[in-house]
């Protein structure tokens, strides 16, 4: 079993300061290939993302003029919506040591979430020709990645307990036919506080990693 540094930030984190840690590690494994993978769990401040090549079209609103922060980046998959009480967990891996297969890699994460329902007595479910989780037709998370020489960025966002009006100023993932849902619809009183550890073990066990505490020399810029 391999090592990875565990980062987790206890406060919503803005959209782009995750993405400036997310890069800083990714440099990091660039640089140093055999060095350790590292993974981000937060949440994040409300906001909108797009992917690279998404279309504007599923936006419900003035891209010039947001109800929330509107970000396009470098992730594959079209629009999302990020708040509070959704838990996002960025792996920052060398996939070259987990397969070298960006679509097993996207089946393994939704395997983190599937894992991580079943204590509940759920049955997360995939759709073929689509990426994500679903709960009884309603979709608790999202996935979407990005990577540059096999190290990858972004990863899973799943819905805990966050109001879920924010997804109705959009199509989420582009995807009109199929709701949006959350774990507390299924879960009274489940918070993200209580599936942080329980997610980061589903995580642990799909890919065979001991997580760990960063070393003061592992810190990121602004940690």
């Amino acid at each position: 079993m391999g090592d990875a540094i565990c980062f987790q930030a206890e406060r919503p984190v803005p959209f782009p300061v995750a993405w400036r840690w997310q890069r800083e590690l990714q440099r990091r494994l660039l640089a140093s290939p055999q060095g350790p993978d590292a993974v981000l769990l937060l949440e994040h401040e409300p906001c909108y993302t797009l992917g690279r090549g998404a279309d504007e079209g599923f936006l419900g609103f003035d891209p010039a003029d947001p109800p929330a922060p509107l970000y396009r980046i470098d992730r594959g998959g079209e629009v999302t919506f990020h708040a509070p009480g959704q838990l996002v967990l960025y792996p920052v891996l060398n996939l070259q040591r987990h397969g070298a297969d960006l679509h097993g890699y996207l089946r393994a994460l939704e395997g983190v979430v599937i894992d991580l329902l079943a204590p509940f007595g759920l049955r997360g479910e995939r759709i073929e020709g689509l990426t994500g989780v679903w709960v009884e037709g309603r979709k608790l998370a999202a996935i979407g990645v990005g990577g540059r020489r096999w190290i990858s960025q972004h990863g899973l966002a799943l819905n805990v307990d966050l109001p879920l009006e924010g997804f109705s100023r959009v199509v989420p993932c582009g995807i009109a036919d199929r709701p949006v849902g959350r774990l507390l619809d299924w879960c009274p009183g489940v918070t993200s506080a209580a599936l942080r550890q329980p997610l980061l073990e589903a995580f642990s066990r799909s890919f065979g990693l001991q997580l760990r505490a960063p070393k003061p020399q592992e810190a990121l810029q602004g940690w």
